[in-house]
């Protein structure tokens, strides 16, 4: 059950920004084989200036059209399932018109209760559900 924020430039319409949306879900759902439903993503739309992305040293410039993604989710993955991950999403993303260079992914990791999806419980720890296989 990953976590995924996104934070872009304005500009998008808002059948662009849920066609980012959903882009970057079915990269996960296909590979990291999650339930459809578990989609939870936080989309924020940035005033100019607020989102500063440069290269790193890699040498190519990015435009206003960038992506910025951060995924929190439990760890145990394999750095090939997050590569594979990775690839997959840049894919899903230039299909609705998102340059690679414009995609920046951010991956954070975490243990099973570190979450908590409601009433103030840790329900991985207690048993109110089940703990993901990786």
């Amino acid at each position: 059950m990953p976590l995924v924020r996104i934070d872009v430039n304005p500009g998008r319409s808002p059948g662009e920004l849920a066609a980012i949306s959903r882009a970057i879900h079915h990269a996960i759902v296909s590979e990291y084989g999650i339930p459809e439903q578990d989609y939870f993503h936080i989309l924020t739309e940035h005033a100019p200036g607020q989102i500063v992305a440069q290269d790193a040293g890699l040498g190519f410039e990015r435009t206003a059209g960038v992506v910025m993604i951060q995924i929190f989710t439990q760890g145990g993955r394999s750095q090939p399932a997050k590569s594979s991950l990775f690839e997959a999403i840049a894919a899903g993303l230039a299909g609705v018109g998102v340059a690679g260079e414009d995609v920046f992914i951010g991956y954070v990791e975490n243990s099973p209760g570190d979450w908590s999806f409601g009433f103030g419980r840790s329900q991985y720890v207690t048993g109110e559900l089940a703990v993901p296989s990786k």
